[in-house]
C-alpha cells in the first residue's frame, strides 16, 4: 500500500487539500515542538449512497511513530462534535481493506457496511465502509 501512496502526486493532494479547508472541517494534532503530527477531517457525507449515514469522517492520518497515543481518538471527536452541529448523528468512514489502522475504527464501535473497489495510482484496491448510527456515543467514551 505504501508503494501506492508514494505514487500520489503533490500536486493533486496540494489542490485537493486547498478546495477542501475551506469548504470543510479541519483539525490538527501537534507535537511539543509545534510540527504537525496528524490530522482529520470530515463534514457531510460526500457520497450520497449511503442514505443512513449523513455524516462522514473523510480522513485522518496520524504519523506512525505518533499512533498508539490517543491521538487518533482526539482528532476524531471534534470532527464528530461539528458534524452533531450540522444536525447529524450518523456517520461513515471509508479506509483501504489491507490498512491496519481499520481496526481503530472497530474499537470505537463501527461496523463493516459496505466493500468497494477502488483504484489508486492505477491499482485496483479495496476499501471497507465503516458506519456508526450513533455518533454521540463515540464522544462518550
Amino acid at each position: 500500500m505504501i508503494k501506492v501512496l508514494i505514487n500520489l502526486s503533490y500536486e493533486r493532494r496540494e489542490q485537493l487539500w486547498t478546495n477542501n479547508i475551506p469548504n470543510g472541517i479541519v483539525f490538527v494534532a501537534e507535537n511539543d515542538n509545534g510540527q504537525i503530527v496528524g490530522f482529520s477531517s470530515g463534514g457531510k457525507e460526500r457520497s450520497g449512497k449511503y442514505k443512513e449515514y449523513k455524516g462522514e469522517l473523510s480522513s485522518i492520518y496520524i504519523l506512525q511513530e505518533y499512533q498508539g497515543q490517543g491521538i487518533g481518538k482526539q482528532l476524531t471527536k471534534p470532527v464528530i462534535k461539528e458534524i452533531v452541529k450540522l444536525g447529524l448523528n450518523s456517520m461513515l468512514v471509508l479506509v483501504l481493506e489491507d490498512n491496519k489502522s481499520r481496526l481503530f475504527y472497530e474499537v470505537l464501535g463501527g461496523k463493516v457496511i459496505d466493500k468497494v473497489e477502488i483504484e489508486i495510482a492505477g491499482k485496483k484496491l479495496n476499501e471497507l465502509v465503516y458506519g456508526w448510527h450513533n455518533i454521540k456515543n463515540i464522544i462518550e467514551k
